[in-house]
């Protein structure tokens, strides 16, 4: 039950912010009391102007990670000054009680502040004229990211659709090879996307990797497809700066570079969806964007399915296969490098408003991970996000075997099969995490979609003996499952930003980027092995005899082990508190847990405040401030 503060002690509350000089003061003595007493208070900005209160610190002054503000209907200032031997101090806290909102200034205001503060120069009295908007920009931005995330792990999968044929092109190397070499320099990109981002910006970042994964595009390709382009004069020299065999392929060194030369640029456009998210989207969009941005590579797996399967058949149609990509890449990448920008004129949410006033800095990478772990609640969306992105891959690496078994045997099904279980990870992605958006219940589904996995995998691996194959239960239990399993990876990416704020978002999904692809190239191999495993179901009883493989039991058990680790989160949602006056969320029960105590003015939710806290404010309420 949610602990609130009865309606006399708000009476008296309100009293003394519309009372007196005296009365006033006395409030702001209680919010010192109460800052004093801990710095965990959860803040919100007032909602349509009405007196409220809230907490918000001086910008410039303090480093404390949450702002602190006063905002009532008396435009008094009272300073609090440091009367000890830190009188000079640079870090003096001063409350203010003044009538500005965040919502009180133009746009036009608002856009100069936000571009001017680059600078560090502004107070926080001109900063609290920013107001949340979101422009449509959001969405090219959105849209770029995507498409970048796409066309990476499309080229990553390339060849995954026509294993035999790369083979057959290039002698004693596989296709798995390529692949593996592909995450390895995934994995090594991710410990330095962090700061990357963070010393030359957003904008800077996400052209120079799609640089680079254009340049490992062209060194896979070659320039031999450009012949048609140009005179077959100079088409017939451009072998020579690239070499390629009589069928238009790349030696194999060069397709090597050019593979990893991908697998760096990768991780900037799968470590960057929450940060772009927090930067252009507003509270209750993030969830849907993100899950957009960081799925839309299954798009691109499944465009490398169909297409590869398609084209890559033959050695020559490989090449143009790859030539393909190439020129898709580049055009992409002229359009990134015209239209992707830093950041919108104004902050789209009252969060990323706190963090500019706060000036808030993002730490070296190894830092910021010591701090992500010893936040309450992360670890718990980490494990969601792992064992997620592990089914996903893994179920997607053994697409073929999966659907053989069950029966379905034609190549072209199968192809369409696993491009329908990759798009079904993206629209559960959007269609679930536009519903946390809205509602904030990430435990709640994170919990369903985990419980939906375990029940989803059974029938990809359990072959009833009664019944036999059932090809049409395979195949809803396969897109089930990418509907259920694949929005767990975007809810949880927020989630971990929301239990972590203001942290790093681009340092959080890193974090998560390493652990899912380190312990799924842990897993499929244990995977492989455990598929040659077949475990009988209940042999003496005719009716009810089935098998079952081992593979699956693996997949249950990791959703099965992650369900009940993730029982246990009860941490704050410390973005979602901040944002909740923009969307309307402050009463939501996720944000009113058993150990908060909730301070109503006028029907709504200001001030949360923390356990330590409640013993002085109840004392704190019987004060009369007539």
């Amino acid at each position: 039950m949610v602990q609130r503060i009865s309606s006399k002690a708000r009476q008296r509350h309100q009293r003394g912010v519309g009372g007196s000089l005296f009365g006033i003061s006395r409030l702001a003595m209680l919010v010192c009391f109460l800052e004093i007493g801990s710095h965990h208070a959860y803040i919100v900005p007032s909602q349509h102007n009405k007196p409220s209160l809230s907490i918000i610190k001086n910008s410039r002054l303090s480093t404390t990670r949450y702002p602190e503000v006063i905002t009532t209907s008396t435009s008094t200032t009272l300073n609090n000054n440091n009367n000890n031997n830190n009188n000079n101090n640079r870090n003096t806290n001063r409350i203010s009680l003044t009538t500005k909102s965040l919502k009180s200034s133009s746009s036009t205001t608002s856009t100069s502040l936000y571009n001017s503060n680059l600078n560090g120069d502004l107070s926080i009295e001109d900063l609290k004229n920013l107001e949340p908007k979101v422009y449509p920009q959001r969405w090219v931005q959105l849209g770029y990211l995507s498409v970048l995330a796409l066309l990476s792990d499309w080229i990553c999968f390339a060849v995954a659709a026509s294993p035999s044929t790369f083979e057959a092109a290039y002698p004693g190397h596989s296709a798995a090879s390529i692949i593996d070499m592909f995450l390895f320099s995934n994995v090594l990109s991710c410990f330095l996307v962090t700061d990357i981002v963070a010393k030359f910006g957003l904008s800077k970042a996400i052209k120079g990797a799609a640089g680079i994964m254009t340049a490992g595009c062209l060194l896979r390709s070659g320039a031999s497809f450009l012949g048609p382009l140009i005179s077959s004069a100079n088409a017939e020299s451009l072998p020579s700066i690239i070499p390629a065999s009589d069928d238009g392929l790349v030696s194999y060194p060069f397709l090597v570079a050019g593979t990893i030369l991908v697998g760096i640029a990768q991780p900037f456009f799968q470590c960057t969806p929450p940060m772009l998210s927090a930067t252009w989207f507003a509270s209750d969009e993030r969830a849907t964007s993100t899950a957009v941005a960081l799925n839309f590579n299954q798009i691109g797996i499944a465009t490398a399915f169909l297409v590869g399967g398609e084209m890559a058949t033959t050695a020559p149609g490989m090449s143009n296969y790859f030539g393909l990509i190439s020129v898709i890449c580049a055009v992409v990448t002229l359009g990134t490098y015209a239209q992707f920008e830093e950041k919108p004129p104004s902050p789209p949410s009252t969060s990323e408003i706190e963090k500019l006033i706060n000036g808030e800095t993002e730490p070296p990478f190894i830092e910021s991970v010591k701090k992500l772990f010893g936040t309450k609640g992360f670890s718990m969306a980490l494990t969601a996000f792992i064992c997620s992105i592990s089914i996903t891959n893994i179920v997607g690496a053994f697409i073929d075997e999966v659907l053989e078994r069950g029966g379905i045997v034609d190549q072209n099904f199968i192809d369409f099969s696993g491009a329908g279980f990759e798009i079904a990870i993206l629209l559960g992605g959007i269609i679930i995490g536009g519903y946390v958006d809205k509602t904030k219940k990430y435990k709640d589904v994170t919990l369903a979609c985990l419980l939906t996995t375990m029940f989803l995998v059974i029938p990809l691996g359990l072959t009833d003996h009664a019944i036999g194959n059932e090809p049409l239960l395979l195949l809803a239990a396969l897109l089930g499952l990418g509907m259920a399993a694949g929005p767990i990876q975007p809810i949880n990416a927020e989630l971990a930003v929301d239990v972590t704020y203001p942290s790093d978002e681009t340092a959080v999904e890193s974090v998560q980027q390493i652990g899912g692809n380190l312990v799924s190239a842990l897993l499929v191999p244990v995977a492989e092995i455990a598929a040659r495993q077949d475990y009988q179901l209940l042999p003496s009883v005719p009716a009810l005899a089935s098998d079952i493989r081992g593979d699956v039991l693996l997949l249950f058990g990791l959703a099965l082990v992650t369900f009940a680790y993730f029982t246990t989160f009860d941490a704050p949602l410390r973005r979602t508190i901040a944002d909740c006056g923009d969307d309307g969320t402050c009463s939501v029960p996720e944000l009113n847990k058993d150990n908060d105590i909730i301070l109503e003015q006028d029907g709504k939710s200001d001030l949360f405040i923390t356990p330590e806290q409640t013993k002085k404010l109840e004392e704190l309420s019987k004060i009369d401030f007539d």
